[in-house]
C-alpha cells in the first residue's frame, strides 16, 4: 500500500476542506475547518496538522502518502506560494508548499483552485482521456483551467488561465474585487447573475416579476433560479443575457486553444438548459466555421462536495513526472 494515497487540500476564503484519496478517486477520509478563523498562517497550519494527522494515522501513517496537493486562491504552481490572495486574511506571499513539507514531512505542491479542478477532471472526471480541454467554474466567481496537449497551461509565471478576468464588455460593469470594467466574472458568476437581475428590474420598472416580491437585498442566484423555473419572464431573460455573454466568451476561448471540450462546473450549471441553450447558441454563432459544432459542452462528473478535494489530490499524482512540483522554490 506504500505511497498509494494522496492528500488533497482545498483552501477557500471561508473554509478549508481536506481528505485522503486513493488512485481511483475514492475519498477514504475527509474533514473541514474554518479558514477565516485564522488571522495568520501559523495558527492555520497548526489546526490543519492536528486534524489531518488523525486521518493520516488512520491509513497507516505518512509512509503511505505519496504527496500533498493543494488548491488555493492565487496559488502559484512554480513557486509553491500563495501570492497576495485578496480573499484570505494572510497578507503578502505565503510559501505554503514548503511550510506543508516542513509540517508533514511529505512532498507538497499547490496551484490555484481552478487549475486544481482541471487536473481533477482530467484524472477522475469528465475529461478523462482528453488532451485538450478547458474547465470553467461558475460559482461565486468564474475560475478556469486550460489543458493543451495534455499539459495544464501555467504561463511563464504560474498565473495563466485567468479567463474569468478577461474583458468581455469593454467599459462594462465594475468588478468589485479588481476594479476592472466588463470582466466575464462580473456577468457569468452567481454575483453577476444577481447584478443583472437588479439592473433589469431597475431599467424596466413597468415589467412585473416574482423577483419584485423579494426584498432587494435578498435577491440572489438561487431566488432568480426558482423564479425562472416557475416561468418568470424577467428571470428567464437574466439567464438568456448571461448565456449570451458567457457563450461569446467561450467562443473566444475555443478559438484560442481549440479544445475538444469545455467542462462546466459550479452552482450556475444547476440552471441546466435555461443557461446552456443560450450559451451553446451564442458560442456557435461567434465561432469561425472551422471551429463550429466541434466542441462539446459538458458538465463536470465530479460530485460537487468532493470535487475540491479530488482536484487538489490529483496534483500529488502529477508529482511523479514533474520534479519541479516536488520542490517548489521560495
Amino acid at each position: 500500500m506504500s505511497q498509494q494515497l494522496a492528500v488533497g487540500i482545498d483552501i477557500g476564503g471561508t473554509n478549508t476542506v481536506f481528505g485522503i484519496v486513493d488512485r481511483r478517486g475514492n475519498i477514504l477520509y475527509d474533514g473541514k475547518m474554518s479558514t477565516k478563523a485564522h488571522g495568520d498562517i501559523t495558527s492555520f497550519l497548526n489546526e490543519l496538522k492536528e486534524r489531518l494527522d488523525v486521518l493520516i494515522d488512520k491509513v497507516g501513517g505518512k509512509d503511505n502518502i505519496r504527496g500533498i496537493g493543494v488548491g488555493a486562491p492565487n496559488g502559484n504552481y512554480y513557486t509553491g506560494t500563495i501570492d497576495y490572495a485578496p480573499n484570505l486574511r494572510w497578507r503578502g506571499i505565503i510559501p505554503l508548499a514548503n511550510l506543508l513539507q516542513d509540517y508533514f514531512d511529505v512532498p507538497a505542491v499547490l496551484t490555484n483552485d481552478a487549475n486544481a479542478a482541471a487536473i481533477g477532471e482530467m484524472t477522475y472526471g469528465a475529461a478523462r482521456g482528453m488532451k485538450d480541454f478547458i474547465t470553467i467554474t461558475l460559482g461565486t466567481g468564474v475560475g478556469s483551467g486550460i489543458v493543451a496537449n495534455g499539459q495544464l497551461i501555467y504561463g511563464h509565471d504560474g498565473f495563466a488561465g485567468e479567463l474569468g478576468h478577461c474583458i468581455v464588455i469593454p467599459g462594462g460593469r465594475v468588478h468589485a474585487g479588481t476594479g476592472m470594467r466588463g470582466s466575464l466574472e462580473s456577468y457569468a458568476s452567481a454575483t453577476g447573475v444577481m447584478l443583472t437581475a437588479l439592473e433589469f428590474m431597475d431599467s424596466r420598472p413597468e415589467q412585473d416579476s416574482m423577483l419584485r416580491h423579494t426584498p432587494r437585498e435578498l435577491v440572489d442566484s438561487k431566488v432568480i433560479f426558482e423564479a425562472a423555473k416557475q416561468g418568470d419572464p424577467l428571470a428567464i431573460e437574466v439567464y438568456e443575457y448571461t448565456g449570451m455573454v458567457l457563450g461569446a466568451a467561450l467562443a473566444n476561448f475555443v478559438m484560442f486553444s481549440s479544445p475538444e471540450a469545455i467542462v462546466l462546473f459550479g452552482g450556475l450549471t444547476k440552471a441546466g438548459d435555461m443557461i446552456m441553450r443560450p450559451v451553446r447558441h451564442h458560442m456557435e454563432i461567434n465561432l469561425l466555421p472551422i471551429f463550429q459544432n466541434k466542441v462539446k459542452l459538458v458538465f463536470s462528473e465530479l460530485k460537487e462536495s468532493d470535487a475540491a478535494i479530488l482536484g487538489a489530490s490529483a496534483l500529488a499524482w502529477e508529482m511523479k513526472t514533474d520534479q519541479k512540483a516536488e520542490t517548489p522554490q521560495p
